[in-house]
């Protein structure tokens, strides 16, 4: 598309010399303008899109695809039920839980509220999202009657460590002939754990099953069953054939896409907003190039007329100009590509340096729920993003460049 005279001719226009600087300088301005744009919006779509999934990884190993619930009746044959989901193609676990809202205290005077969840141990030991981020204790003294399990956040709240004996306190009382009496009952900490998501690690109370239903006085019901899938889109197939297995009995289905429906909205919606917001830098840095390409042509007048007047058509003298704005436009898009990159590979170093330096919190575990920050790059959105500021580069040089080939020889030279 571009011959050899072409490139020579705007790898020359490109060169400033004395007296063109302020073109230079504006060329420069609208490749580092393009470079930090394409830079920021890959590391902003990288980090939604880590945050996004890190999130929903965790969510649905720990709460599962598919809750399933009784209509009209509490769920006693809940192992019966179980057997007969597993059975059914693409189910991986069907875990029998029993929940209820306790608070937590302990001697020293502590206290926080929490969730306790009741689970047979081998069940808890097969989710790798616990049983692989034990931080003290160990999931092998799980299983005694008076043995718990509670995340990190709750353990430095509480100020207790495995080993230690926790309170907790039912406010499904147990009615006696004095009135209703809170009920109390005291756990040791079998093992710690650290999910990395700053609601879980903080709330999620762990016993086994039968130890949660006698102190909640479920025996034999069980809340749900906890189903997870090979694979997550097939939940509503799945659920079809959950209820075909469990009929006549009803049931009601919560999937996961409903149950956090709202907040992953937000999340995309947040991630659309700020896609729009950072395409507005590159498109502010592409009007940098229309400005320096028309000062290029006002200061090459005399320029184009010779080489319109040597023989040079109106398609080269567009070409020549076209190929100053690409290459404007192209460099700063691979500097912005590269920055960017670089910048995900490392985000958590320069989280960290930059909270030594300043002393501020950034990415608070307790605004964002994750204690780090996920960055996450998807090869088809930096293409895209890639892709966004060649087109604005390219759609920016089209005005200056039919300018240049519409100039009048004759009237240039005259002016000159």
């Amino acid at each position: 598309m571009f011959g050899a005279f072409e490139r020579a001719v705007a790898g020359r226009y490109l060169r400033a010399r004395k007296g063109e600087r302020a073109v230079s300088l504006i060329a420069g301005a609208s490749l580092l303008g393009i470079a930090l744009g394409v830079g920021t919006l890959i590391v902003v779509l990288s980090v939604m899109g880590g945050f996004r999934q890190e999130l929903l990884g965790r969510i649905l190993a720990l709460n599962g695809h598919l809750g399933v619930v009784t209509e009209g009746a509490p769920l006693t044959d809940y192992q019966e039920a179980a057997a007969r989901i597993r059975a059914i193609p693409g189910v991986t676990l069907a875990t029998p839980v029993v929940e209820g809202q306790v608070l937590v205290t302990t001697d020293a005077g502590a206290s926080a509220g929490g969730l306790l969840r009741g689970m047979a141990p081998e069940e808890l030991r097969a989710r790798p999202i616990i049983a692989g981020n034990i931080r003290a204790g160990s999931l092998a003294e799980f299983g005694a009657r008076d043995s718990i399990a509670i995340g990190t956040v709750l353990a430095r709240r509480l100020d207790v460590r495995a080993g230690d004996r926790i309170t907790l306190v039912s406010p499904e009382g147990r009615v006696t002939v004095f009135g209703t009496v809170p009920r109390v009952a005291s756990y040791r900490v079998a093992a710690i754990f650290e999910v990395g998501m700053q609601d879980y690690d903080g709330s999620f109370i762990f016993l086994p099953l039968e130890a949660a239903q006698l102190f909640l006085q479920r025996r034999g019901v069980a809340s749900q069953i906890e189903v997870h899938l090979t694979d997550p889109a097939a939940a509503w197939t799945v659920g079809g054939a959950i209820r075909a297995a469990l009929a006549p009995q009803r049931v009601t289905l919560l999937d996961w896409q409903r149950a956090n429906a709202g907040f992953f909205q937000i999340v995309e919606v947040q991630r659309n907003v700020m896609f729009l917001i950072l395409a507005l830098i590159i498109l502010v840095a592409a009007f940098n190039i229309v400005s320096s390409l028309i000062m290029l042509v006002k200061d090459k007048g005399r320029d184009i007329a010779i080489l319109r007047s040597m023989g040079a058509r109106r398609g080269a003298v567009m070409r020549i100009f076209l190929l100053c704005g690409a290459a404007i436009g192209g460099l700063g898009t691979a500097a912005g590509v590269a920055l960017g990159l670089l910048f995900c590979a490392n985000i958590e170093a320069i989280r960290q340096g930059l909270i030594s330096v300043t002393g501020t919190v950034i990415f608070d575990p307790e605004i964002y729920f994750l204690t780090r920050i996920p960055a996450v790059v998807d090869p088809w959105e930096v293409a895209q993003v890639a892709g966004l500021g060649l087109g604005l580069s390219l759609v920016a040089t089209l005005f200056p460049s039919w300018r240049a080939a519409r100039l009048d020889p004759v009237e240039a030279l005259r002016h000159e």
